[in-house]
């Protein structure tokens, strides 16, 4: 399987294929509105405004499996990544990263890329950057900033299809 074989709902309801996002840089991240690491998402919003015409995406999926910091409904969550970060880049409905019923897609994301903690998710803002062609390329860990690995997602993007 490769990323562009899964999908997901957006917060709309509407199932979206990966596939959607071929030829695309991809950074996706698991993310909570009440979380110490909850400011990053000023910093995704940046990237993602600075880098969408290149071809960057940046899909968002709240997690409340880590502290209960993401305890509100979908549109809750949607409202409030809007209202206080500005976030205009895709989120998706609240999903579960680890465990028996972790999403099909971090399944395959934790496989691909391993952290410290082995496939685990350790915290919200684990970040994966995804190649144009698919390939999972790196994980980032919820402490790296969206500035530290900026240069990775220009080096991408500079890469053919």
């Amino acid at each position: 399987m490769k990323f562009y074989d899964y999908s997901a709902r957006k917060m709309n309801g509407n199932t979206v294929s990966m596939s959607a996002y071929k030829g695309k840089v991809v950074l996706v991240v698991n993310t909570a509105s009440k979380c110490g690491f909850t400011p990053q998402f000023e910093g995704l919003e940046t990237l993602y405004k600075k880098y969408h015409d290149q071809g960057l995406e940046i899909l968002g999926f709240p997690c409340n499996q880590f502290g209960n910091q993401d305890s509100g409904t979908n549109s809750e969550i949607e409202a409030f990544c809007q209202m206080n970060y500005g976030v205009t880049f895709p989120m998706f409905e609240k999903i579960k990263v680890n465990g028996p019923e972790a999403h099909p897609l971090y399944k395959f994301l934790k496989y691909e890329a391993k952290g410290v903690l082995g496939s685990t998710i350790k915290w919200n803002f684990t970040k994966f950057l995804i190649s144009r062609d698919g390939e999972v390329l790196e994980r980032f860990a919820s402490a790296t900033e969206p500035t530290e690995f900026e240069q990775k997602i220009i080096d991408e993007l500079k890469k053919a299809v």
